[in-house]
């Protein structure tokens, strides 16, 4: 097997002693496509997680269901979320479930209580059982199922790669990133449908292209794709929820962002024509808000007021389950600037 080199991307102290460290590696594109910022290996493979979510909803939007099924814009976006289980996500999905061909019990994903603590601590106290649609992977099922209605594929199988739905995510993929499909890593996601590894660089590359569609050569795709994004800018707590950074991020109307498990994080910038894909190698997501707001630091990126909120995400100060004061977390990473 390969050997990775990981850098150093946070350090946590507790009185004055390293406690934990964090290593990964950052990938920028530009939008000619070459590499403009780095830290470690930009063609590590790895797997895109939920990361790809919004690739994933693609085909909903080409096929037009949106004004079909007389959808609002804030429920088109949980076809791209990894909800929280929250009362507005539940909402909406109920309502989806109403206008769209398809029944809960089709989903795949299987059956689970909330992400968050509150609506899964009320769900427990009712005594109310496990949904499917509770699952944080359900709107983006939705979607698989509400497209294999519309274009005749079968329903049963629809998580298995060689499904037809599933062929069209990967040409999509392979189209976006700039990765022929020979070269594209398969595996299984959480949720039981296909999961991609492609090179990190190009991972950044697919955000560039979500960020700045101008650079997407098939005019429906890129129509898809900037209807796609302004409605996860227009309703960023559908993708999320509050306090969480594909929230914080997405409120900043010139971000396209999205993170997976394991650690994976990808964002593009429109103005700046950059996109961004990280990975953080011990699969932590705790410190994704302090790692984006320094690389948005490092490059100069002119809206202070989206780092200041990333950093109130995750202080710089450890505190106890008493308030106390008791460590520190900061990054020590500085990105390698390339001529790109």
């Amino acid at each position: 097997m390969k050997t990775v080199n990981f850098n150093i991307l946070v350090e946590e102290t507790r009185a004055g002693l390293l406690e934990n460290v964090h290593i990964g590696m950052v990938c920028g594109v530009n939008k000619k496509l070459n590499v403009k910022y780095q830290l470690g290996d930009s063609e590590h493979y790895t797997y895109f997680r939920s990361s790809a979510k919004p690739l994933q909803a693609l085909p909903v939007f080409l096929a037009n269901l949106i004004t079909k099924y007389g959808l609002t814009n804030e429920e088109t976006a949980m076809f791209t979320a990894s909800h929280r289980g929250e009362f507005y996500h539940i909402t909406a999905l109920e309502s989806m479930l109403q206008k769209l061909p398809i029944k809960e019990e089709e989903l795949y994903c299987p059956p689970s209580y909330p992400l968050n603590t509150e609506p899964r601590e009320d769900i427990l106290r009712k005594g109310m059982e496990k949904r499917r649609i509770y699952h944080n992977c359900s709107g983006k099922h939705m979607g698989f199922l509400a497209v294999c209605r519309e274009m005749g594929y079968t329903i049963g199988e629809y998580w298995k790669v060689d499904h037809p739905l599933q062929q069209q995510i990967l040409h999509i993929l392979s189209l976006l990133s700039e990765v022929p499909i020979s070269k594209i890593k398969i595996g299984i996601d959480g949720c039981g449908v296909p999961v991609f590894g492609i090179p990190l660089k190009n991972m950044a590359i697919t955000y560039l292209k979500f960020a700045n569609p101008d650079l997407i050569d098939d005019p429906n795709l890129q129509k898809a794709v900037i209807e796609m994004t302004k409605i996860m800018n227009e309703f960023p707590k559908m993708v999320a929820s509050k306090r969480f950074i594909c929230t914080t991020l997405l409120e900043d109307n010139n971000i396209v962002a999205k993170g997976g498990a394991q650690g994976v994080y990808c964002f593009g910038l429109k103005k700046e024509g950059l996109g961004f894909a990280l990975k953080v190698a011990n699969g932590s997501e705790d410190n994704w808000p302090v790692i984006v707001a320094t690389i948005l630091e490092q490059i100069g990126y002119s809206n202070k007021d989206t780092i200041t909120r990333l950093r109130e995400l995750k202080p710089s100060i450890i505190k106890n389950d008493a308030g106390l004061e008791v460590g520190t977390v900061k990054t020590v990473f500085e990105l390698q600037s390339l001529i790109g």
